[in-house]
């Protein structure tokens, strides 16, 4: 069995998380996609980072019981920072019958090689990277294990929807609707 692990911070998670893994099972050859949501990127300076079982129910919220896909939390019992060669290595540990994929954006790929044991992960792993406007890819695109797909280009951010939450605006439209409705009965993201 093949899985693709989509690492994020979901800070919150949206439409475009959930239709970028969708796509993802559909157009790659990846059985299942597991949203793997990270307590903190050494490479991110999160200041507005909800705790981590709150962002981990709202991806669950918005996958609901969709078989292909799964929320995984390992790595909030790994230590931190978290790194996703740590996380890797843990995962195939812990689940040797299936192979893991990392999935990223082009622009995580731009910036690969500040990654921990990134030649690691490149000899030890496959990537499924997906497009980012303003990234190309760096030179890593042509690497044996990384494999670009033509996914289409989701502009939505959780930047944008916390940055409009802090301003008073609607964005239930932007995101999965249980996940919309949970974050505002808990006031996320409100100033």
């Amino acid at each position: 069995m093949k899985v693709g692990l989509f690492f994020g911070s979901f800070n919150p998670v949206h439409h475009g998380h959930v239709m970028l893994a969708n796509y993802l099972v559909e157009f790659s050859d990846s059985d299942a996609l597991w949203f793997v949501v990270s307590p903190q990127n050494p490479l991110k300076n999160e200041t507005e980072l909800l705790d981590d079982d709150e962002r981990l129910q709202m991806v669950q919220l918005a996958i609901g019981d969709d078989p292909r896909f799964k929320v995984c939390d390992i790595e909030f019992s790994l230590p931190k920072p978290s790194y996703t060669i740590n996380t890797l290595t843990s995962l195939s540990s812990k689940y040797p019958d299936i192979q893991f994929v990392l999935i990223c954006g082009m622009d995580s790929l731009q910036s690969f090689r500040r990654w921990k044991a990134y030649e690691r992960i490149l000899s030890d792993y496959k990537l499924l990277v997906f497009p980012r406007k303003g990234y190309d890819g760096g030179d890593l695109i042509t690497h044996p294990s990384v494999t670009v797909l033509e996914t289409p280009l989701i502009e939505v951010t959780s930047t944008f929807i916390r940055r409009c939450i802090g301003e008073g605006r609607d964005v239930r439209h932007f995101m999965p609707e249980k996940s919309f409705h949970y974050m505002k009965a808990h006031r996320f993201y409100e100033k």
